[in-house]
């Protein structure tokens, strides 16, 4: 039987194809523009490609970056991607040394190279965004050190707090997410140039000028690993997972804080939509949509994370273009979660008088009153816990303010222990009272003005340390940039 179709066929054309080639138009053109220019330079330096051979090659290069019009290009099938596209327009103007570029790489190491370059931008502008989040939390922490709010745990009124002891909760998991976050970008760091097909090549190339030329902090060694290893990949979307999670879980805290029936979170007016047919109505919506963003953005993180999932470990279409596209969806997203969350929870504001209703109500000083009765009074805990439920449930029973209940507390350690207290009631209203509560727990991690404050040196020590690293890649990447325009300048304007 006689085979006469040809390559490529109309529908592997049209569904998988075209889709790649829009893609690489979009997303990973520039990125393959300096791979070309970087792989040049270094031929030329390493003496495998003649220095005038590499100045008209630059030539070519650089005119097929000007006078290309990219984005009108449509695919026609006539060449299979991008990469052989390019390739013909050089051949088209140099003749056979227009395939010279191609010396010692391959597909497969661009490729990788090209998904890194496009993977660190978008995490490291995530982690900006995370981290100037980072920075607005740990004001708004500094700002409400006192405001005190009531804490739940089980969704029930537990313990007095500090809105900035509830803040500086949520900047330490942000915090340990970033770093997570930046680990992760270190491993998209390494530069898979060299490694070409899987096994390197028989020229004297040197894999670490490609990596400093592209702004890498270094090679990734093993060449194998290079193009099959996709650790880059999950272990980069299992840390953007990670942040959507924990941040979605503040989200909902803020929901039931908003409820009516709550009322300890107040949302200003430019942050809440009015029914259209209910006016009473006070919709937080913002929170609604941060908790979609965040649950879409750790969804992508999945989808990207499982697509991997028992694939081979060797060089495969699971993990390259359209997979690699479908990907930054979620940083979209997550971005998105960052930067309404910055807007939001730092114009948000406590209801004292909500606050207040309901520490009184739900008698959540009454640990306090326990431990008082420990030091003060030298009861075992226990013994000091039963006669504090006691004077609670006759509080509540009564609908009185805790602080006010001294003749129930009276009663309930006379019955428990024989004798009166030596607290009078002066006493007994301060060891009840919320500032009491917070101002004593003044340990290590405590809502206490000074514990806090410590605290708050040790976040703002932390973000301005990731703040720094991240400059420090950055101005890295913009020298490395700088460099190889440099490199290939020379050999545009090199004599003839």
């Amino acid at each position: 039987m006689t085979d006469t179709s040809t390559f490529p066929d109309p529908t592997y054309r049209d569904t998988v194809l075209a889709p790649l080639f829009e893609g690489v138009k979009i997303h990973f053109a520039d990125h393959m523009d300096r791979i070309n220019r970087a792989h040049l330079v270094m031929l030329v330096e390493t003496g495998i490609v003649l220095r005038e051979d590499g100045e008209a090659i630059a030539e070519a290069l650089a005119d097929i970056e000007t006078n290309v019009d990219r984005q009108a290009l449509d695919y026609t099938g006539e060449h299979e991607d991008w990469f052989f596209l390019v390739e013909a327009e050089l051949r088209a103007r140099l003749g056979d040394l227009g395939g010279a570029l191609h010396t010692a790489r391959s597909r497969n190491d661009m490729d990788h190279t090209m998904f890194k370059m496009a993977l660190r931008d978008r995490a490291e502008n995530a982690l900006a965004r995370m981290l100037t989040l980072a920075q607005a939390l740990l004001d708004k922490a500094r700002a409400e050190r006192d405001t005190l709010i009531v804490a739940y745990t089980h969704g029930q009124p537990a313990q007095p707090a500090t809105f900035g002891h509830y803040l500086s909760a949520v900047i330490e998991v942000l915090v340990s997410d970033a770093r997570r976050l930046e680990t992760a970008i270190t491993h998209v760091d390494h530069c898979p140039m060299g490694a070409a097909a899987i096994t390197t090549s028989g020229f004297p190339i040197d894999r670490e000028r490609m990596a400093e030329l592209l702004g890498f902090a270094g090679v990734r060694v093993n060449a194998y690993g290079c193009i099959a290893g996709v650790d880059y990949v999950t272990g980069l979307y299992s840390a953007l997972k990670l942040p959507m999670i924990h941040l979605g879980r503040v989200v909902q805290d803020m929901a039931f804080w908003s409820a009516f029936e709550v009322g300890q979170l107040y949302v200003p007016r430019a942050l809440v939509q009015i029914s259209s047919i209910m006016p009473q109505k006070r919709n937080p919506v913002p929170i609604e949509h941060l908790r979609h963003l965040a649950s879409v953005a750790a969804g992508r993180c999945d989808a990207m994370i499982n697509t991997m999932h028992n694939t081979p470990f060797t060089d495969m279409n699971d993990s390259e273009g359209e997979v690699q596209q479908a990907g930054y969806g979620a940083f979209d997203h997550a971005t998105r979660v960052f930067d309404l969350l910055t807007a939001f929870l730092p114009a948000c504001s406590i209801n004292a008088d909500r606050v207040a209703q309901t520490t009184d109500a739900a008698c959540i000083t009454i640990t306090e009153l326990a431990d008082t009765l420990v030091r003060d009074e030298g009861l075992s805990f226990r013994l000091a816990h039963d006669i504090a439920s006691q004077t609670a449930r006759a509080v509540i029973a009564d609908a009185r303010p805790l602080g006010g209940g001294y003749a129930a507390f009276s009663q309930a350690f006379e019955a428990a222990t024989g004798k009166p207290p030596k607290l009078n009631a002066a006493e007994f209203a301060e060891a009840v009272d919320a500032r009491t509560f917070v101002s004593r727990r003044d340990r290590t991690g405590g809502p206490a003005p000074a514990a806090l404050d410590a605290a708050f040196e040790i976040y703002s020590s932390d973000i301005n340390a990731l703040k720094g690293d991240l400059k420090a890649r950055l101005t890295r990447r913009d020298a490395a940039a700088g460099a190889l325009d440099t490199a290939f300048d020379a050999l545009l304007k090199g004599p003839r």
